[in-house]
């Protein structure tokens, strides 16, 4: 107790300080219902030892993917990363150069994310990038707000943007958060009985600011219509194309089909799903995006000696020019999680980028042509080109057969009612380039397993 009280003699000094004689006085403006009146329920003091001990036990409780046989994607993705990616990443010059603005002492780190924006660019089809963002759906909220500067004053549909309507909600809730207040017009795209978007919702975006569309949608479907888009879009309204990284590996890039801002979630390259973060996110754009694109630019130049140098330039966000010029308040990146992803790309060069799409195509048609053999089980869009998830509808409700294959250690995918209410029977199922036979025929063995026992029951 006597330790104690020249710290609290400096407490009451500092109270005194402010005109308070309690710590009541000083929280009286919180409402009573919110102040917490009992000490709070904590342990006793423990050595590190038993903090340790502690730590192994909930980390325990926590069930990974790598241990199970999993079908869950929907966003993000378990692709195999290399372990010399980790190695590189935990040296010191990657670790230590967070943010290089002093150019002269960071041009192996600028260097290096210059080669990330670069193959970035190969890999969409379009001439820039940029040095990342948070993660895929800040990449699309920024996306249309960079669109909208560009295009507002010409735009027959002022300050109306179109989005497809199976964007999956926490990614439509980043872009409302982005856009409310901004008075911006947020207009929903129907799709048709194939997941693919109709030419009469093309039309219908035809003079808005911007579309905001995924190739493969949310269901994993590869829309046919996205070809042919930009010819009725036209050159005032910005064709924004969000992607997965690997599908590129075997599928067109955007850019040669006309998109003029590609976005994405950069984490099947390069980085663990890790409970969700941190990620980073894809922004690349066309010459007349460059000014009003978000984050960070690197660029490559030659100093006054005539030798390579890189430095960042055109740097639009707030901390680099006037808070009320800047393009975005981004207050920081993902440079390092970038870093990851660059080492992956280079590791993996294009024709292991093309092999680790194949993977994942592959193991998706393995399982989708078993599960079209289980009678009950139906294919909604079965006839559409997907590349490494698709849905199925079930019988009974999806979360049912989630609930019976999680007994025997099966992530069985996404039940869909979480982003479609209505959509209670329908799973959707994703596979990756770690998708084994063996998990596949597992699956296949417990779904089968679950449709007797429910149609025994119903009998």
């Amino acid at each position: 107790m006597t330790d104690h009280l020249p710290n609290l003699g400096r407490e009451n000094e500092m109270l005194a300080a402010m005109g308070h004689s309690s710590m009541d006085d000083l929280f009286v403006e919180l409402p009573d219902n919110v102040r917490c009146k009992e000490p709070l329920a904590l342990p006793e003091a423990q050595s590190e030892e038993e903090i340790l001990a502690d730590a192994r036990r909930l980390l325990g409780s926590n069930i990974d993917l790598g241990s199970t046989v999993n079908f869950l994607g929907s966003g993000l993705y378990r692709n195999f990363v290399p372990s010399s990616v980790f190695q590189l990443i935990t040296r010191g010059e990657f670790l230590t150069s967070y943010t290089p603005y002093q150019p002269e002492v960071s041009q192996g780190m600028l260097q290096a994310m210059w080669e990330f924006q670069s193959l970035i660019t190969e890999l969409v089809g379009l001439p820039i990038a940029n040095l990342s963002v948070y993660d895929g759906s800040t990449a699309a909220a920024e996306a249309i707000t960079c669109a909208v500067r560009v295009h507002a004053r010409k735009a027959e549909q002022k300050n109306t943007v179109y989005i497809s309507e199976l964007i999956p909600p926490d990614r439509l809730s980043v872009i409302q958060n982005y856009t409310q207040g901004s008075e911006l017009i947020i207009k929903s795209m129907k799709h048709d009985e194939n997941g693919h978007i109709p030419l009469e919702e093309w039309e219908k975006a035809s003079g808005s600011c911007a579309v905001y569309v995924e190739q493969p949608n949310p269901l994993g479907i590869m829309d046919q219509s996205l070809f042919s888009a930009k010819e009725i879009l036209g050159n005032h309204t910005a064709f924004i194309v969000g992607i997965q990284p690997v599908s590129l590996g075997v599928f067109e890039p955007p850019g040669n089909y006309g998109a003029d801002i590609v976005v994405g979630e950069g984490q099947p390259l390069g980085s663990p799903v890790t409970y969700g973060g941190p990620i980073y996110g894809i922004f690349a754009c066309t010459q007349p995006y460059l000014r009003q694109m978000p984050g960070r630019i690197v660029g490559r130049t030659i100093d006054v000696d005539g030798k390579e140098a890189y430095c960042l330039t055109l740097s639009t966000r707030e901390q680099h020019i006037r808070r009320h010029r800047a393009t975005s308040n981004l207050c920081t990146n993902e440079t390092l999680i970038a870093m990851m992803g660059a080492m992956h790309m280079a590791l993996l060069g294009p024709e292991g980028i093309e092999t680790l799409g194949l993977r994942n195509l592959a193991s998706r048609q393995l399982l989708q042509d078993g599960i079209s053999k289980l009678s009950d089980v139906e294919l909604p869009y079965g006839d559409s080109q997907h590349f490494n998830e698709f849905v199925i509808e079930l019988p009974y409700p999806a979360q049912e057969c989630l609930d019976y294959l999680e007994k025997f250690g099966i992530i069985g995918g996404l039940n869909l009612s979480r982003w479609y209410p209505e959509w209670d029977h329908r799973l959707l199922i994703s596979t990756s380039d770690q998708t084994s036979k063996s998990d596949i025929k597992i699956l296949l063995n417990h779904l089968s397993k679950w449709l007797t026992s429910k149609s025994g029951v119903v009998a």
